[in-house]
């Protein structure tokens, strides 16, 4: 499994506490970090899904 998934997932999450965190504080700025790092988590994640895909390609081949 490539780097990029795992590291993509531990953004997505802890995004999605930031921006919890920041809704229930009234923390608008800390809100819209966490789901900045929460998107660019999901992103990152992608990456890596695709990276492992290309590998299992180049496996087969």
């Amino acid at each position: 499994m490539d780097k990029n998934r795992t590291e993509g997932m531990k953004h997505e999450v802890k995004g999605a506490v930031k921006e919890v965190t920041g809704k229930l504080t009234g923390n608008p700025t800390k809100e819209a970090a966490g789901n900045i790092e929460k998107h660019a988590g999901k992103v990152q994640k992608e990456v890596g899904k695709a990276a492992d895909h290309a590998r299992d390609r180049d496996r087969h081949h």
